[in-house]
């Protein structure tokens, strides 16, 4: 009886490996991250910047498909370059940042580009929550690794979104003969890997 189970320990010794592959946390970087929105006021484009609150990041280096986000940033922290235009964004009849101080972006499916990355035509779908109410978004998505790393290390990455929102779609229609429908929004944020 010794002598077998000396012989299985031996062979479980000699199997091959496996590593326990899946998504991995990644928290945002030191600075943080910003989300930064254009749109026209009065025919002249106007930027704004909502700071990110808080980030659920999970990646998947071997399956990028199965990477995660959930994103929240607080609406009463938004700004323009503008006193005015601020206080008008976060009004009840555009962001109503009283009633509704949190955004929300959960994503729902990660489309890789044609070379299996995310980047170089890869897309984020996601559902982004304002003022309460829920739809269905598309961002473009770039993915890279720190400049200069090998291409193994995924210890440190920058995320690129980029897409365009309508909105009414979220009840925010305050000033429509000053302010455009279409909103553009440009999200960078630098990721570490948290364990």
């Amino acid at each position: 009886m010794h002598r077998r189970h000396l012989l299985l320990c031996a062979l479980a010794t000699l199997a091959p490996r496996t590593t326990l592959a899946g998504p991995r946390p990644y928290r945002l970087g030191g600075g943080g991250a910003t989300i930064t929105y254009t749109f026209m006021l009065n025919g002249a484009p106007v930027k704004g910047t909502v700071p990110i609150s808080q980030a659920d990041l999970q990646v998947d280096p071997d399956n990028l498909a199965a990477s995660t986000a959930v994103v929240r940033a607080d609406v009463r922290r938004a700004r323009t370059g503008l006193i005015f235009a601020t206080e008008a964004l976060k009004s009840a009849s555009v962001l109503d940042a009283a009633t509704h101080p949190t955004a929300q972006f959960r994503s729902t499916r990660v489309r890789l580009g044609p070379g299996g990355r995310i980047s170089d035509g890869a897309t984020l779908d996601g559902d982004l929550t304002l003022r309460g109410v829920t739809r269905n978004v598309r961002f473009d998505a770039g993915l890279f690794r720190a400049r200069g790393s090998a291409a193994e290390d995924f210890s440190r990455l920058t995320v690129m979104l980029k897409g365009r929102v309508d909105r009414r779609d979220f009840g925010a229609s305050g000033y429509p003969d000053l302010v455009d429908n279409n909103v553009g929004i440009d999200i960078t944020a630098e990721i570490s890997a948290a364990g």
